[in-house]
C-alpha cells in the first residue's frame, strides 16, 4: 500500500517526510509495459521517473495547495521529457518520452541533459483557476554551481528549494520496478512550539546553512542508502536514523487517504483536443487511417473517432461557439 509519513522534530525547525509508493507506481509500470506502441521503461528510465514521482508527492504533502503539482524535466538526451502530476489527493500519474539508446548507468545528465541546456519545471495549477490567469511555475536549470552538470535528481529540487523558498532541504530519493521512496528534511524558519503554529516571530533570521539542529539531521537523513530506502519499512528508517531524537509523527496517509493512480484523460478532453487541431486536418488524418486514433501517454488508454464521431465533434463545437457582436 502507497503512504505517506509526515513528522517534525520536537522542538527543533526541523521538519520531514517519507513517501512509499508501490501499488501506485506498480501501476503505472504496469500500464506503460502494456503499451504496444512504446513497451516497457528501461530500468534507468524506471529510476529517474520514479524518483521524480516520490519527489513530487513529497512537495505536494508539505504545501496546503487546492490543485495539481507538476515536475517536468527536458532536455537533449535520449529523455527527451518526463512528467509527474500530483493532485491535491494525492491521485497521480506520470509518463515519459524516450528516444535512442541509453547506456546501462546512465545518469541524469545522461539521460536527460547531454548539452548541458536541460531544465526542471515546476507548475502549480489551482483547481479553481479563473479564466485568464496563468498557473505558477518555477524553472531550473540541471546544473548547479559554475555550470557543472548535477547527476541526481535529487540534486536538482534541493537547488530548487533554496532558490525559490530560501529552505535548506534534504532529499534522498529511489526507485525500482516495485517501489518508489523518498525522504524529505526541510529546515523550518523557527524553533519550538511555532513549528506546530505556523507564527513566525520578527527575531527569526535566515539560517540557510547554518542552523546545527537541520545540519546535523540532514547529515543523518543522507546516510540512507538506496537499498535501505527501497526495502525497509517506514518505522525500521526511521528508528536506524533518527533514534536519538524526539520525532512528532502525524497519522500516516495511507489507503483512501494516501497517494494512488489515477488519470485525468477524457474522450470529452481529446474530443476538444481533435476541435483544436482545426477540421481540415481532422479530414486529412481520416483520409489516410479513417480513424483518428489518440492514446493517452499516462494511462494507454486508446481513443477512436471514425468519420462520424468527428463530424459531431465540429458540428457540436460551432452550435456551442457564441455567435458574432453585430457590427
Amino acid at each position: 500500500m502507497s503512504e505517506i509519513h509526515k513528522f517534525i522534530f520536537e522542538g527543533l525547525p526541523v521538519r520531514g517526510a517519507l513517501v512509499r509508493l508501490t501499488d501506485a507506481w506498480v501501476e503505472i509500470l504496469r500500464r506503460r509495459a502494456s503499451n504496444t506502441l512504446h513497451g516497457a521503461y528501461p530500468p534507468q528510465v524506471q529510476e529517474l521517473l520514479g524518483e521524480m514521482t516520490a519527489a513530487a508527492v513529497l512537495m505536494q504533502s508539505n504545501i496546503k495547495f487546492n490543485g495539481s503539482l507538476i515536475v517536468q524535466v527536458f532536455g537533449d538526451g535520449p529523455v527527451k521529457l518526463a512528467v509527474v502530476e500530483v493532485q491535491s489527493d494525492f491521485a497521480l500519474r506520470a509518463t515519459a518520452t524516450v528516444s535512442g539508446a541509453l547506456s546501462p548507468d546512465a545518469t541524469l545528465s545522461q539521460l536527460v541533459n547531454v548539452g548541458n541546456a536541460g531544465r526542471c519545471v515546476i507548475t502549480l495549477d489551482p483547481k479553481d483557476r479563473q479564466p485568464g490567469l496563468q498557473p505558477y511555475q518555477g524553472v531550473v536549470p540541471l546544473f548547479g554551481e559554475a555550470h557543472k552538470k548535477l547527476e541526481k535528481f535529487s540534486d536538482v529540487l534541493q537547488h530548487y528549494m533554496l532558490q525559490s523558498e530560501q529552505l535548506d532541504t534534504t532529499l534522498v530519493l529511489a526507485a525500482d520496478g516495485k517501489v518508489a521512496a523518498g525522504l524529505l528534511i526541510q529546515r523550518l524558519p523557527m524553533a519550538g512550539s511555532g513549528n506546530l503554529t505556523g507564527s513566525a516571530q520578527s527575531a527569526d533570521e535566515d539560517q540557510i546553512g547554518r542552523n546545527e539542529h537541520y545540519n546535523r539531521i540532514a547529515i543523518l537523513a543522507s546516510s540512507l542508502k538506496r537499498e535501505e530506502l527501497l526495502t525497509l519499512d517506514v518505522d525500521t528508517i526511521l528508528h536506524r536514523l533518527f533514534w536519538e531524537e524526539k520525532l512528532l509523527r502525524f497519522e500516516p496517509m495511507q489507503g483512501a487517504t494516501g497517494p494512488h493512480f489515477s488519470c485525468s484523460c477524457s474522450r470529452e478532453r481529446v474530443g476538444r483536443m481533435i476541435v483544436g487541431l482545426g477540421q481540415s486536418e481532422a479530414d486529412g488524418i481520416l483520409r489516410e487511417r479513417e480513424v483518428i486514433e489518440v492514446g493517452c501517454d499516462f494511462c494507454g488508454l486508446q481513443y477512436h473517432f471514425d468519420a462520424v464521431d468527428t463530424a459531431l465533434l465540429f458540428r457540436s463545437s460551432v452550435q456551442t461557439t457564441p455567435p458574432a457582436p453585430l457590427q
